[in-house]
């Protein structure tokens, strides 16, 4: 999906601090955040000011036996500066 339509994919995975980096977490342990939900990623994207898009269905590829769902939002940067911001944020709003 990424880089076909100008949007990019976030996991809930990638900024799970319960996962391991081959478990597809992709922010460091210190930005990571215990169980993650859509409606956390969804909400740091606006607050970045980003139009973000919610798909609840999705099965993230390496379990694929869980319903994690995924965010698609605009490419804006390398996409690992856009998740370690998400991560960031993340974080900040739980304190």
């Amino acid at each position: 999906m990424s880089g076909r339509d100008g949007r990019v994919v976030i996991w809930p995975a990638y900024i799970d601090a319960g996962k391991s980096r081959g478990e597809g977490r992709q922010v460091s342990k210190r930005d990571a955040i215990e169980n993650p939900t859509i409606d956390e990623i969804m909400a740091a994207a606006m607050e970045m000011g980003l139009q973000a898009e919610a798909e609840r269905d999705k099965h993230y590829p390496k379990v694929w036996w869980e319903k994690s769902g995924r965010v698609l939002m605009p490419k804006k940067g390398p996409k690992t500066a856009l998740v370690k911001e998400i991560a960031k944020r993340m974080k900040r709003r739980r304190g």
